[in-house]
Parts: structure tokens; sequence; C-alpha cells
């Protein structure tokens, strides 16, 4: 398919099947917030993971959404949250963005003649404590389809340690490459955005460094970025958004290395919250909520929450019902 195929009919195209989470329109300057809370019900087949990658969610994110709900065994029936609300995270709209706690990958790509733009999110892996994917801003300088892999020797050592095998020099491409049939290098040496061939452990820290993405996301993905494409990666567990005049918060558990400064974490974002009502066309009507506030915080559910007072009236207005999805 091309790309102006897979470009145009964005409204269409990612309405049916499992890309119908993965595309927003672009909110309008101000704006913050893409996406809706949506549910399904569980059948009897189903885990939770199973559900998850069905509507593009990570591991983690399906979890913290649906915290009364049996991973392995969810019963039939059983509602199940879709976390399909994002708060976009500070930083420039273009190109790739990374939120590193949150793991999930942001698209910008530029639009075509006459399109409106939108943003593209796909849940990631990121590296765990002792590999740390790095921070910062980078491009992606080549792509290679059915890459071979070449393991260098800290991660040969700690296989070795670990597993008692020898890894070889090179993987070649195929169903035991671990980096999966597409992978694009970034500017940081030795880091890839790249598809697995272990896809249950997207959305969670268990990669040595790199991006690891669905096969069926970053194969969509891959024709749709551009080498020289920028690439921010930030660590923010703590987003705070406008959506209609009222203010959102969404909470992350932070990146295990930062608990220790998660008081220092709250305190900027109460920061940003204030800076943001004091910023605020109509911060006069503004009125926060201290109770949805400290429950946002307290929960890290991942779900973007109202923490202030409806515009129009009402008193601090409940969550969309969203949708639900099957």
């Amino acid at each position: 398919m091309d790309r102006y195929l897979l470009l145009l009919p964005l409204c269409a195209l990612f309405m049916a099947g499992h890309t119908a989470a993965t595309t927003f329109p672009l909110p309008p300057p101000g704006g913050d917030v893409v996406g809706e809370v949506e549910f399904t019900r569980a059948s009897r087949a189903d885990t939770l993971l199973d559900i998850a990658r069905r509507h593009d969610i990570g591991q983690d994110e399906i979890l913290l959404a649906n915290p009364n709900v049996d991973r392995w065994l969810p019963a039939e029936g059983a509602q199940v949250t879709l976390p399909n609300r994002y708060i976009l995270p500070r930083a420039e709209r273009t190109g790739l963005v990374l939120n590193l706690p949150e793991m999930r990958l942001y698209f910008y790509p530029k639009p075509l003649r006459e399109q409106a733009p939108v943003v593209i999110t796909h849940p990631v892996s990121v590296g765990r404590m002792d590999w740390v994917t790095p921070l910062g801003k980078t491009k992606i300088i080549a792509k290679e389809r059915d890459p071979s892999w070449r393991p260098p020797e800290s991660v040969k050592e700690e296989h070795a340690r670990e597993q008692g095998e020898i890894l070889p020099d090179v993987v070649p491409a195929g169903p035991d490459n671990p980096l999966g049939r597409f992978a694009m290098r970034l500017g940081l040496p030795g880091y890839l955005i790249h598809s697995t061939n272990k896809p249950f452990g997207v959305g969670m820290r268990v990669t040595h460094g790199c991006i690891r993405m669905y096969p069926e996301d970053i194969e969509r993905l891959f024709d749709l970025v551009p080498v020289r494409t920028q690439v921010q990666l930030v660590n923010q567990p703590i987003k705070v958004g406008w959506l209609d005049g009222a203010l959102y918060v969404e909470v992350h558990p932070p990146m295990d290395e930062d608990q220790e400064k998660y008081l220092e974490i709250m305190n900027d974002a109460l920061e940003r919250i204030a800076e943001a009502v004091a910023g605020a066309e109509n911060r006069q009507e503004v009125v926060l909520s201290d109770n949805a506030i400290r429950a946002a915080f307290q929960e890290q559910s991942g779900i973007p929450v109202m923490i202030s007072e409806s515009p129009y009236g009402g008193g601090n207005r409940e969550a969309p019902a969203g949708a639900w999805r099957y």
C-alpha cells in the first residue's frame, strides 16, 4: 500500500480493526487530549493481554486500567476498560515522541496537501532499569527490513550468565531474530526502534534499551517514517492538558529509578497545573478539584482525569461514558 493511501483516508482507514484506536485528529491550538476511554467484554478464551494486543494497548497499560480484572483468567463477560484517551506529551509535535514511563510512542506525520494533521500512537517496550533507554533528541538515521542482529558483547555476556547459552555473533533474519522484520536505527549508537519475536512483552520494561513494538504496528509505521525524522525521548510520568476548556491530568507510575523522586515529580506537576490555569483564557472560570488531583496521583491509572470544574456549570463533570468495542 503506498504512502498516499495510508495517510489520506485516515478517518476511514483507522476506524476498522486493530488500528481503530491508534490515529486521532491533532487537537487545535490550546488542546492536548485525544481519543476516548472505551470498553469491551472479555470472552472465555481471552486473557487481558489478548485484549490489549487486539486494541493496540501495552501490557502495563491494560493492567493499570483494570486493577480488578484477572490478567490471565478474566471472567467471561467481564467489563474491560480500554484506556484509549491520551494527553499528548509536553514536546514538539513533530516527528516521533516517546514517553518512557508511559511506554507509548506518538508520531506526528507531515500532512499532505489539504489533509488535516493527525497523531498516530502505539504502545512500546523500553529498557529495563539496568539497561535504561536514554533521553533526549535524536533522529532516525537508517531503516532496514529483515535485519540481522549483532548482539553486543555485554548482551552476550548477560545471556551466557543468565541463560547458560552463548549467543552467536550474528543472528540472521527469521523467526528467531529478536529484532523481527523491521528496524529503524536511532542516532544514538546501538539503539533501535524495532519489531519483536516476543510481542507479549510490548508495554513493559523488558529491553536492553531499544524501543520494541508490536510487529503489526511497526510494519504500518515503517513506510510512514522517513529517514532523518526527529525523535524526542522524554520522561513524563505526569502529563497535564486541556480539552474543551477543562483541565486534565494523566498519571503513570514513575520509572523504577525515579521512585524516590516521586514527591518532586508531583510538585513539578502541581506547578504545571497552576501555570496552565494562570495562562488559560477562561482562568476566572477554572476551579480545580483537590479531590480529583489527589485521586489521580494516588491511583496512577494512566487514564486522563478531569481535575477542574466544568466550564458549563454543574460541578465537577464526570469523564465521558466512552464507547463499547468488540
